[in-house]
């Protein structure tokens, strides 16, 4: 039997443009993608839960989580840190599972360098002005945060090209029935399909 490995997909793009309402309209679905919650020293939204929107941390554990080599990736951002656990994405992509990061752009940037073969998915907005709207219309940062974070997000959209895939969010479902499709055609890859089969006529011929 070919035991095929978990694939990890990381969902990113600027602030704003939709990768929380995204994500959590892909898992409404029937998908069989594991979840990987971040954590983050930012503070708790209204309608937010620990250990479902994230792992809330104090600075202090954050940093010590850094210096004992507990994520996978962290990033600063906007004055808080966001990170992903190390241990459970490795043990559920081990397990065959595929794990699904929905995490800041620095952070996807730092994912790459310690596991490039992830599957990267820049989630861009139609427009500039479109995600200015979303900013503001989320009633929770201040008019400097907001230029903060516009300014922020066309540097990331020039990072664009350090990923695999860009789906453009203007209508949920269909971004979300872009990232199904990209993990359906990722499990198709001729590499990946081949590596395995490999593997299984080495073990044959001894």
């Amino acid at each position: 039997m070919i035991k095929e490995k978990g694939i990890l997909f990381v969902l990113s793009g600027p602030s704003g443009v939709g990768k929380g309402t995204v994500r959590k309209a892909l898992f409404e679905r029937a998908t069989d993608l594991q979840y990987s919650i971040s954590m983050t020293t930012r503070n708790k939204r209204v309608g937010e839960s620990e250990a479902v929107d994230y792992f809330y941390r104090s600075r202090e554990e954050f940093e010590q989580m850094i210096q004992d080599n507990q994520l996978l990736e962290y990033a600063e951002y906007v004055g808080n840190y966001y990170g992903t656990p190390r241990k459970y994405v490795t043990e559920t992509l081990e397990s065959g599972k595929d794990v699904f990061l929905e995490i800041e752009v620095q952070g996807a940037l730092q994912v790459k360098k310690n596991f490039p073969e992830g599957v990267f998915i820049f989630l861009s907005p139609p427009n500039l002005e479109e995600l200015k709207n979303r900013i503001v219309n989320r009633g929770t940062e201040s008019e400097d945060l907001v230029t903060n974070r516009l300014n922020a997000a066309k540097q990331e959209i020039a990072m664009m090209d350090a990923y695999d895939y860009v789906v453009v969010n203007d209508q949920i479902n269909k971004a979300v029935d872009k990232v199904q499709a990209i993990v359906k055609s990722e499990h198709c890859k001729r590499e990946r399909v081949a590596s395995l089969y490999k593997k299984v006529l080495e073990v044959e011929e001894k």
